[in-house]
């Protein structure tokens, strides 16, 4: 496909691109969620399914070289739900841990033992399967195009989380409204997810990419260090307005990581000029944060800082609910419950003092709930992924920096908070966060193969 760019040229835009940029467009309207019955699943899997048939089909074989480590670690993702699936004879499922409450159901109901998958909750299970679309989409999708066009993908998804702050803009401002597409709650500032705390990684994203974006291009550097200081701003702005704790931490994080990302090159950009320039440009920057920080605070909008002050009661619940969760998890070891169980399990674990209202829909530490869901092999793969990160960052992080390393860099970056949030949450069980992992990996993985090839 040829678009016409200026007169007497044109510019090639690849299918890969085009479809990636509308899968991402349909994240931003309903990818926030990470119930099963939100309607977003609906919409964002038909569309993961009819992008990841179409680029089957019609695009050209993808180049899998540079993301080897990514795929292998999906497809062993996926080959675990899926086994998770398989159905059991009753003899060797009765043996499972964890599973003598059920065999005494099929007696008390007077029937045979069926056979049963080695999931306690055979539909969540197939649900956690399915989910997986999406990141394989987005990654056929990003192995389909260019090293042209991947020059393009920080910007496309600066632009995302900069269109994603609409919504959460909007909340702040006051206007109440419920994205149908998504399970959020009225009266907080989630934009585009269910989570407040999610909303505020994605926002610490932008943190991390505005930077990269302004000073990984050597051209209109000057007009890109106006915008992305305008953006880190606003983003800063509505991390303080989510009320997330978790991503207030991230968010500082998150920008002094990316003026470590970027430092060298401002300073080669400044090096003509005086020896002072350098220093008081970024004391320049540093407050004017801290001012717009200051304002937000004085007029009573930083809730993220106000909530870090306080105790509340989700905290609390996951401190009290963690001994629970470590019980269950020595229950079902070495072979797990089964992945996506966890709601239902727990009420069958949660003692009378833990009974309220609400539900307690997750761990609140994806590592224990994997290892709950998964067991040993759920563990190995765990460790086998961090061991890869760990490894990959290495690479990227040491030597000489070149365009591929510095979005490697970047990957490495994004995966790491995406860790540090997991800590206490559970984004990577999101549509939107599961692609941009992905994202972040193949960046990451591209940046270690480009080291080891120097």
């Amino acid at each position: 496909m040829r678009i016409p760019y200026r007169s007497g040229t044109s510019v090639s835009i690849s299918g890969s691109v085009l479809a990636l940029a509308a899968l991402l467009g349909v994240l931003w309207l309903a990818g926030g969620a990470s119930r099963p019955d939100s309607l977003g699943q609906v919409l964002v899997r038909a569309t993961a399914w009819l992008v990841l048939v179409g680029a089957l089909l019609m695009m050209k074989r993808p180049s899998i070289r540079d993301v080897r480590p990514v795929a292998a670690l999906m497809l062993a993702a996926l080959g675990l739900a899926l086994l998770q699936l398989v159905p059991l004879p009753p003899g060797v499922w009765q043996t499972l841990p964890g599973r003598a409450i059920f065999e005494r159901a099929a007696l008390l109901a007077g029937e045979s033992q069926p056979w049963r998958p080695l999931a306690i909750v055979p539909g969540a299970a197939y649900n956690a399967a399915a989910s997986l679309v999406v990141p394989f989409a987005f990654l056929i999708l990003i192995m389909g195009i260019d090293e042209r066009e991947a020059t393009w993908l920080p910007g496309m998804l600066l632009a995302f989380v900069a269109v994603a702050t609409l919504p959460g803009l909007a909340q702040f401002a006051g206007a109440a409204f419920n994205n149908p597409l998504i399970n959020d709650t009225p009266g907080q500032v989630s934009g585009i997810f269910a989570n407040r705390n999610h909303y505020a990684l994605v926002l610490a994203f932008g943190c991390l990419i505005a930077p990269v974006w302004a000073f990984g291009n050597r051209s209109g550097v000057i007009w890109r260090m106006v915008v992305a200081l305008g953006l880190i701003l606003v983003f800063t702005l509505t991390i303080l307005a989510t009320g997330s704790r978790a991503g207030l931490f991230l968010g500082v994080l998150a920008l002094v990581i990316g003026f470590g990302l970027t430092w060298r090159r401002v300073r080669q950009m400044l090096h003509r000029g005086p020896k002072w320039l350098f220093p008081a440009l970024i004391a320049g920057v540093v407050a004017i944060i801290v001012v717009i920080v200051l304002l937000s605070i004085a007029a009573d909008r930083a809730v993220s800082i106000d909530r870090a002050m306080a105790m509340d009661a989700g905290q609390d619940m996951r401190r009290r609910g963690l001994p629970v969760v470590i019980e269950m998890i020595r229950i079902y070891f070495p072979v797990g419950s089964g992945l996506g169980g966890f709601d239902p399990l727990f009420r069958m674990h949660e003692p009378f003092e833990l009974l309220k209202p609400t539900y307690f829909n997750h761990a609140h530490n994806d590592f224990l709930e994997i290892v709950l869901d998964t067991g040993v092999a759920g563990l190995i793969l765990l460790v086998a992924s961090i061991s890869w990160w760990v490894w990959a960052s290495f690479r990227v992080w040491r030597g000489k920096e070149n365009r591929v390393r510095l979005t490697g860099r970047l990957g490495s970056a994004m995966i790491l908070l995406i860790f540090l949030a997991s800590i206490l949450d559970y984004p990577a069980r999101t549509p939107t966060i599961m692609a941009l992992l992905v994202l972040a990996a193949v960046w990451l993985s591209k940046g270690a193969s480009d080291m080891a090839r120097a």
